[in-house]
């Protein structure tokens, strides 16, 4: 059964071990409805979630992308209202301080999900939880299997989802609609319109988030931009096809004097990517790396027996064996056994062979490692949940983490993606430690010199991210300065500009607090916040 830990960017939308989805209280073919008494609320007092577990207002037929039979049978609102409300109980981490609201009182089931979180802080005064979300099942087992989505192949980077909104291109996937030659687009492109709506203040918002987000193959729409640099706006017309993202997709060396410097830019924890890390890092031990630059800049999470994986690889089998890469701890209903999974809970070791997942390699297959003693973690808002993780078990164990850029999300948390009805649901259900016992780190982690730093203090350097810099190139500003760093142990001077965007950033999360309920937010790889 495969934890998850996914999660959405500051701004942006932007991963707990082995399954797909999580059943949340198994299937009950052949069970009775439950009873009036069952649908009615008592304050307090809750029902065994199964008792009401794949009652559905619409209940689908047919099987699932891996051929199961869909549970389903016919049900109401009032029955998925109260499965949330007793799988949340018995599951959030922080249950006790959830509202305990009837669930015939409200007619839609995404609304009641949405008022079933703390509303507790972290010490910089965000939001504690940050990462209550749902995604469409089919939808969702097909991008954590395949990788694959109906998209353009962009990843956006979107300052705010209502007026006055900036939208941005930060990524275009190789090979995808949107790296066509003729359209010409690159990183740092500006939208200003999505088929004819002003992108800034436009209150359109049905045809801005279908531009934003098509729904079926060979849909086209308009976008005028601005590219980088540039006075005049142009249009492009992009059309929207199946598209595989690649989780790796860049992986480079750098010859210096002082030695070969590896380079991998990592961009998603989901099943694909076990088998191109696997080859990335036997690119990095046959290079005879002595660093690595690990980009993790926009990892918003995943699986984290990736995260695991990819943590041998650089550490090696001396400062792993015997080591715990993530304890996981669920709430105090639960304190040894896994409630989902129903078995007990075991400290996530740092996995030294592939898995049953890979579609290349046979299980057992031992993994490459570097056994570096330190790495070069590139990190921004956008780094998050499975890629701290990854940051929090090297510190467990002695391994210096240098981390460039800005500091990440802030989500020590997990979950277990579960099905209900067609809906997948994500509520934090454990936080993990390192083998050392630290975590908690809800305010991320921060390089030292960060100005108003918000998060835990990691060594190296605050630098901010240019959307208009070429990814793996060494004229990157996080990449020079990891490059730089690397043999002067110096950092790139923070200008005034960037003390007063830090500042302005930080005061700027609890305007956007009150926004937070009003945005859907999945998972990484096709990401998505919804305008409004």
């Amino acid at each position: 059964m495969n934890s998850i830990r996914l999660a959405k960017h500051s701004m942006l939308a932007s991963t707990l071990v082995l399954g797909l989805l999580a059943c949340g209280g198994g299937d009950n073919f052949g069970q009775q409805p439950p009873t009036s008494n069952d649908l009615t609320w008592t304050m307090g007092t809750f029902q065994a979630a199964s008792v009401y577990k794949n009652f559905c207002q619409s209940p689908r037929s047919g099987t699932d992308i891996n051929g199961n039979t869909f549970p389903d049978q016919q049900g109401s609102t009032a029955h998925e209202n109260f499965w949330l409300r007793s799988w949340s109980n018995d599951t959030y981490l922080w249950y006790d301080e959830l509202p305990d609201l009837n669930p015939n009182s409200y007619s839609d089931t995404l609304t009641y999900f949405g008022l079933l979180k703390t509303d507790a802080t972290t010490p910089s005064g965000n939001p504690r939880d940050k990462f209550h979300f749902t995604y469409n099942t089919a939808e969702y087992q097909q991008l954590v299997q395949s990788g694959t989505s109906v998209s353009y192949g962009i990843d956006w980077l979107l300052t705010s989802s209502t007026p006055p909104r900036d939208l941005y291109i930060r990524f275009i996937e190789p090979g995808s609609p949107a790296a066509n030659p003729s359209l010409n687009l690159a990183r740092g492109v500006r939208v200003l319109e999505i088929d004819g709506v002003n992108f800034e203040n436009g209150t359109d918002t049905a045809t801005l988030n279908a531009g934003l987000y098509p729904s079926t193959d060979g849909e086209s729409h308009t976008f005028t931009v601005l590219d980088a640099g540039a006075s005049q706006s142009r249009q492009v017309t992009i059309t929207a096809t199946e598209v595989t993202a690649d989780p790796v997709p860049l992986v480079d060396t750098y010859a210096t004097n002082s030695g070969t410097v590896g380079y991998i830019y990592f961009n998603d924890h989901n099943f694909v990517s076990e088998d191109r890390l696997y080859e990335a890092m036997t690119q990095m031990s046959n290079a005879n790396v002595s660093d690595l630059v690990l980009d993790l800049r926009y990892n918003g999470g995943g699986l984290l027996y990736i995260a695991s994986q990819l943590s041998y690889m650089i550490a090696g089998a001396t400062a792993t064996n015997n080591r715990t890469f993530e304890l996981v701890r669920f709430n105090d209903k639960h304190p040894t056994t896994n409630p989902v999974t129903g078995q007990a809970i075991q400290p996530t070791p740092f996995y030294n062979s592939i898995s049953q997942y890979s579609d290349t390699y046979a299980q057992g297959t031992p993994l490459p490692s570097l056994s570096l003693n330190r790495v070069f973690i590139l990190s921004t808002a956008g780094t998050c949940s499975a890629s701290e993780a990854i940051i929090n078990a090297l510190r467990g164990i002695n391994i210096e983490v240098i981390l460039i850029g800005e500091t990440t999300c802030g989500k020590p948390y997990g979950f277990y993606a579960t099905d209900n009805c067609g809906t997948t649901y994500f509520t934090i259900q454990f936080d993990g430690v390192n083998d050392q016992g630290q975590g908690g780190y809800s305010d991320g982690f921060s390089p030292t010199n960060t100005p108003s730093t918000p998060g835990e203090l990691i060594t190296g350097c605050y630098v901010e991210d240019d959307i208009t810099s070429v990814l793996g190139d060494q004229a990157d500003p996080l990449i020079a300065a990891a490059l730089n760093y690397r043999v002067s142990g110096s950092c790139p001077t923070i200008s005034m500009s960037q003390r007063k965007s830090v500042k302005s950033d930080i005061a700027s999360q609890a305007a956007r607090r009150d926004k937070a309920d009003a945005i859907k937010v999945p998972v990484k790889f096709n990401q998505k916040i919804y305008l409004n």
